[in-house]
């Protein structure tokens, strides 16, 4: 595949590793590719079984890794001087590093131990090896440029592993999931794992609903748990092509009230929050609580533009605390254009509105004119509204 995609996995019943390295060869990823990447790893002969199996009634992909002798144990740097021996391309070697990377860091902070001298046995169990360099593999292989996900569902219980029995969800899995929306459900067994964890939190993009794509394959990937009657143990994988919208149509509104700020510093705040990637900020006047004035400061963003923004608003105004909900929007189709006026081109907006096209100039430009040629702004407006072609074509 030559155009970029975007991955949306779909984790109703969680994640592992082996969940989505098999949604990715449902979603389309040549069995032969994988096994020949694979094979550039220095590693002891192993077994890839690849099958399907139906899961409530839905076809779904399975794999299984069994080795021909008894698995070591291998700690980051032995997995780290693996990777750099491997003829594996660079930059999924680079991308591999960085989720064991991410693994180990979780283990050993739960263990209270030195990255170097934990023996991690998820790590270095040779099926999380090819989980996660598969799963690597296949989004190169696939063109995905963009991965998003639902939130994460989590269990309660317990499990048994090389260290005991931990409670669920794994600690291992708490800190990866730092900072990750996550639900809990009503499950007694391990929906995300730390492989899972350590997978999304290194290659997922965005966390949240399906956004506005053309699907062009679905992918299942069958768990190694049956899950349970009302929760299929399965992860969903759809591969799209990203519908190419003028505006995000999905946005971030985020509110503070303010009333010990002084307004004079609305122009700099604004300004920064539209280089941090705002598509719209807007400041209006309140009566607050004890008869203060005040301020209500209102920003409309991108989903991932959500943090950085929130960031300027706590570090240049008095804020102590936000609002944010999302929030879905339609906007007109619309391009830029240069209208020829007596003074050169200017700038303005088309835009298609239902009754016919409108052109609308940018203030900006139309601000620059007036002052380099000391016209009256009107001026310029009026010599726009005249000039501009009626039906402009949308370019």
């Amino acid at each position: 595949m030559s155009a970029p995609h975007t991955l949306y996995l779909d984790c109703f019943s969680g994640i592992s590793g082996d969940m989505l390295l098999s949604a990715l060869l449902g979603c389309g990823l040549d069995e032969s590719v994988l096994r020949g990447e694979l094979a550039k790893l220095p590693i002891d002969s192993f077994e890839l079984s690849i099958s399907s199996k139906t899961v409530s009634g839905i076809g779904a992909t399975t794999l299984a890794v069994t080795a021909a002798t008894e698995p070591r144990l291998r700690t980051l740097p032995d997995i780290e001087t693996l990777l750099a021996k491997s003829s594996l391309s660079e930059p999924v070697v680079n991308r591999c590093r960085l989720v064991f990377r991410r693994l180990a860091e979780a283990e050993a902070k739960v263990h209270q131990q030195p990255i170097e001298r934990v023996h991690f046995h998820e790590v270095g169990a040779l099926d999380t090896i090819v989980d996660v360099v598969g799963a690597i593999v296949a989004l190169d292989a696939l063109g995905v440029d963009r991965v998003i996900s639902a939130p994460l569902p989590l269990g309660r219980g317990f499990v048994k592993c090389a260290h005991g029995r931990l409670p669920l969800p794994a600690p291992a899995v708490c800190e990866l999931l730092e900072g990750i929306p996550v639900v809990g459900i009503e499950a007694d067994f391990e929906l995300v794992t730390p492989t899972g964890a350590a997978l999304l939190r290194e290659l997922v993009d965005e966390f949240g609903p399906l956004p506005s794509m053309t699907m062009i394959k679905t992918g299942y990937g069958a768990g190694s748990h049956p899950g349970s009657p009302d929760r299929p143990n399965l992860l969903r994988a759809i591969l799209g092509q990203a519908r190419e919208v003028e505006e995000a149509q999905d946005v971030v509104v985020i509110e503070t009230n303010l009333d010990d700020w002084n307004p004079e510093g609305f122009d700099y705040v604004c300004g920064k929050l539209l280089d941090q990637g705002a598509l719209d900020v807007s400041l209006s006047p309140l009566h607050m609580k004890k008869s203060r004035p005040g301020f209500c400061l209102q920003v409309i963003c991108r989903p991932s533009h959500q943090q950085p923004l929130m960031q300027v608003i706590l570090s240049e105004t008095s804020a102590i605390g936000l609002r944010f909900r999302r929030e879905q929007r339609y906007t007109l189709a619309r391009s830029r254009i240069e209208v020829a006026t007596p003074w050169g081109p200017v700038t303005a907006k088309y835009v298609e509105k239902p009754h016919g096209a409108v052109i609308y100039p940018e203030y900006e430009a139309c601000r620059r004119v007036a002052a380099e040629q000391k016209v009256p702004l009107a001026q310029v407006y009026q010599e726009i509204y005249r000039a501009a072609p009626p039906k402009t074509p949308l370019q």
